[in-house]
């Protein structure tokens, strides 16, 4: 079932609002997906899904090999379920270093999940600009 990325029914905003653990699926460099479990808070006011994660990373990675590809930009999708309820949001990925936008992703986080995570100075944002959500909640 298809939503709007702008302007959700209230079930599937409920849903992104509930504690649930996540998948992030980012392109490998040969093409291959590299899933794995995340954090993710939906902000669709600005038609962005956030994910904090260290610099480092193999996420990371992908996305700003993506980023620098002739495609402009990694194409992610972050996933959620729980029993029959799920959750799909699929856009471009980008990754931010601004100390404001990650202390900004860390506040969603925290509103989100109920816990702060550990000052990490090599925390960045996967910032998804969004054009596709489906699911069923």
């Amino acid at each position: 079932m298809s939503h709007d990325v702008h302007h959700p029914t209230p079930e599937y905003l409920a849903f992104w609002r509930e504690r649930h653990v996540c998948t992030l699926t980012t392109p490998r460099p040969d093409g291959t997906p590299h899933v794995v479990p995340v954090g993710v808070t939906y902000d669709p006011g600005a038609g962005l899904a956030r994910v904090i994660s260290n610099r480092h990373s193999k996420k990371v990675r992908n996305v700003l090999a993506a980023q620098e590809s002739p495609a402009g930009g990694a194409r992610v999708a972050v996933c959620q379920m729980e029993g029959r309820r799920w959750a799909t949001l699929e856009g471009r990925a980008v990754v931010r270093t601004e100390a404001e936008a990650v202390a900004d992703a860390v506040a969603r986080y925290a509103e989100r999940y109920g816990r702060t995570p550990s000052p990490n100075p090599d925390r960045v944002v996967i910032e998804i600009v969004l054009d596709r959500a489906m699911g069923r909640a």
